[in-house]
């Protein structure tokens, strides 16, 4: 009797254990890295994705350009670059496309869903005509606004006489944008600054604007020095802060600490885009950043490339590899890691999984130390790595040609979408439409 007394109370309280199991939270699914497929989008040109971002309703859309008029491309009549958007649902079926521009050279660089469910847009426009209304030079930033089935609210167009393109952007806690890009300041004369006049500047600075939610600017700024300064990231912080990381090869004027050719550089700007530090990580030789976003813990990550293995680069592979920092919200490097092989590894964008780890995408030549296999030229590279930039898992995908991952996203059934162009028409690849087709890779 005892011992039927006992077992009735083992299992009384598994069965006890197993319900308060199943009626609590569900953990997240999240993608092993599996490859399920492996799709190309395009016509008889040249056709690149460029951004991802997962949609409220649990599929994703994607930014990028199109030269083609025909295939896939279904509302375009000449042989220009436009901005290219695509609508998937969750499994990564294609539900509509649209293209944007004029008659000129238009190409997309980034997308975000605003919190009214529709989309804002970014890069550079050469036109003034079609859908862009202005052109001030060789190009403007051309942002859009459009609704969630893509149909065009408005376009603002924002430069002056030379080369200014947008790259990057966020929707800000203010429910205001936040747009970054290259603006070329010697041939703004030192325009750019608005309530800040300086013409000490020269070549292609960090340009942020905000703007409002027609378009109208609230306020401008550039950040830089005398030679190549790029941005390719923006987080705000939880106290309505700026950073911006890119790339820069100067060490005057806005840059007091190059260590050698190209570093990452980071930018602290407050609420009115005044700049309040600034630092450079890197080592001797050329380093890009490519991404930033905020750590779980209050910290922040920044991904880009790195040749150097020196300085604060605390290995290099060979040629070039992924460079992942951890830094603190002062801007002090927490730790370093690289992964790649002995030939060319570059990523291209950053974000956090579901279970607290991080992916990175990009392009790889490699096929040895972190790498397993190359599958000729440049392939796509996804790789999946733990709170401590551990190397988790990678992939590569691609055929004999040239293939890239641009960016990528993580859905809410746990799929890992990334995105970018190929070349190939073997391999991963069954076919292919044209010059370069937009690359989607679907991982589970």
């Amino acid at each position: 009797m005892q011992k039927i007394s006992a077992f009735f109370l083992v299992f009384l309280f598994l069965a006890c254990s197993k319900q308060e199991i199943n009626t609590g939270s569900p953990l997240p699914v999240v993608s092993q890295g599996i490859i399920s497929s492996v799709k190309n989008y395009g016509g008889s040109k040249n056709d690149v994705g460029q951004s991802i971002v997962a949609t409220s309703d649990g599929g994703f859309v994607v930014l990028g350009y199109t030269q083609s008029s025909d295939g896939d491309i279904t509302n375009k009549n000449n042989d220009s670059f436009d901005y290219w958007l695509l609508k998937f649902d969750q499994n990564a079926n294609l539900l509509w496309n649209k293209t944007y521009g004029g008659s000129s050279d238009d190409r997309g660089r980034d997308i975000i869903q605003m919190s009214d469910g529709g989309f804002a847009i970014l890069g550079y426009s050469a036109s003034s005509d079609g859908n862009t209304s202005t052109n001030n030079g060789l190009r403007d930033f051309w942002l859009a606004k459009t609704d969630a089935q893509g149909n065009l609210l408005w376009q603002k167009s924002y430069g002056f006489s030379g080369s200014d393109e947008g790259i990057t952007l966020i929707e800000t806690s203010d429910n205001h944008l936040m747009i970054a890009g290259v603006l070329d300041v010697t041939a703004s004369g030192g325009s750019g600054n608005s309530g800040r006049n300086s013409n000490k500047h020269a070549g292609g600075d960090y340009w942020a604007l905000k703007v409002d939610l027609a378009g109208g600017v609230v306020w401008s700024r550039y950040y830089g020095g005398s030679f190549t300064d790029t941005p390719f990231g923006i987080v705000q912080t939880t106290s309505g802060e700026f950073l911006f990381v890119g790339s820069s090869d100067s060490n005057d004027v806005d840059i007091s600490g190059n260590k050698g050719s190209y570093d990452f550089w980071l930018v602290k700007a407050n609420s009115r885009g005044n700049l309040a530090w600034e630092k450079s990580y890197g080592g001797t030789e050329i380093d890009e950043a490519r991404g930033i976003i905020p750590s779980q813990d209050g910290n922040f990550l920044i991904v880009g490339d790195t040749r150097s293995n020196d300085i604060d680069v605390s290995k290099n592979n060979g040629a070039a590899d992924v460079w992942l920092i951890k830094i603190s919200g002062t801007g002090n490097l927490l730790w370093n890691q690289s992964y790649g092989g002995t030939n060319f590894d570059v990523p291209r964008s950053i974000i956090a999984s579901s279970d607290g780890g991080y992916i990175i995408s990009g392009s790889s030549r490699s096929s040895d130390i972190d790498l397993t296999e190359n599958k000729g030229q440049n392939d796509a590279w996804i790789l999946k790595v733990n709170n401590q930039g551990q190397l988790l898992w990678q992939r590569s995908i691609g055929g004999s040609e040239i293939d890239f991952a641009y960016d990528h996203a993580e859905l809410k059934n746990g799929s890992i979408i990334a995105i970018g162009e190929t070349s190939s028409s073997n391999g991963d690849l069954t076919e292919n439409k044209g010059f370069t087709d937009l690359l989607l890779v679907k991982l589970n």
